[in-house]
């Protein structure tokens, strides 16, 4: 029997999408599914942190605005048939990531018609503006898509969008005073999210094996919250 085979096709800025991945990766290479890795390269590198505070506030009017970020070509084997395309990436000010929206404006009927895709979204919140947008760029492709997978920031707002804004900012915001890294204690996703991933990795893996592919992967979407987006 062939292997089963799965495409990761992402895009990560501040690698908390490609954490969470890697885990999810090892949960499928745990039940032998061949994991094949492409990343979006922007052909302009994106900075992070952006660095000023002014930066970061014209970065997440550009991301609202859905601006593209011209991306390299990808490879060549991506366009082959899989059993299943995850496509990953962070929700930038309620949309898909610049890079993303670039791949589907040069390569997505190409790469995605018939094709079942599972989306991933790395995010802080307002996740489901960036999922309806992203199914409806996938069906135009002719893609199938599956349930998604959403890991929202644990930390509660306002302080994980005030966090997140600072980090981008250049500023440090765990090393402020006591009482705000009492209610920020950390940037990013947390420990237990990346142990959830991988254990999503191995059901996903039951899933594939199990000839399945024509149904909804029959798990709830993990983690969601609100807040606002951008980076990850």
């Amino acid at each position: 029997m062939a292997a089963k085979r799965v495409l990761i096709l992402y895009y990560s800025y501040t690698n908390q999408t490609k954490n969470l991945l890697n885990a999810l990766a090892q949960g499928l290479e745990e039940q032998w599914v061949e994991v094949v890795w492409e990343q979006l390269r922007p052909i302009d590198s994106l900075r992070f942190p952006i660095g000023t505070v002014w930066g970061t506030l014209v970065m997440m009017v550009l991301t609202f605005l859905r601006k593209r970020f011209p991306i390299q070509p990808i490879s060549e084997s991506c366009f082959s048939r899989w059993d299943l395309i995850i496509l990953a990436g962070p929700t930038w000010s309620y949309n898909p990531s610049g890079p993303v929206l670039a791949l589907f404006d040069r390569d997505g009927r190409s790469l995605f018609q018939d094709q079942l895709v599972l989306p991933l979204i790395s995010c802080r919140g307002y996740w489901r503006a960036h999922l309806f947008g992203l199914k409806r760029l996938l069906q135009r492709c002719g893609a199938r898509t599956t349930t998604p997978l959403v890991f929202s920031h644990p930390t509660p707002e306002p302080w994980r969008t005030i966090g997140v804004f600072l980090r981008l900012a250049g500023k440090t915001p765990h090393n402020t005073s006591s009482r705000f890294r009492r209610f920020y204690p950390r940037y990013g996703h947390s420990r237990e999210q990346i142990i959830h991933a991988r254990e999503i990795g191995g059901r996903l893996a039951a899933y594939i094996h199990g000839g399945t592919q024509g149904r909804d992967f029959p798990m709830p979407i993990p983690v969601p919250c609100d807040g606002n987006d951008f980076g990850d």
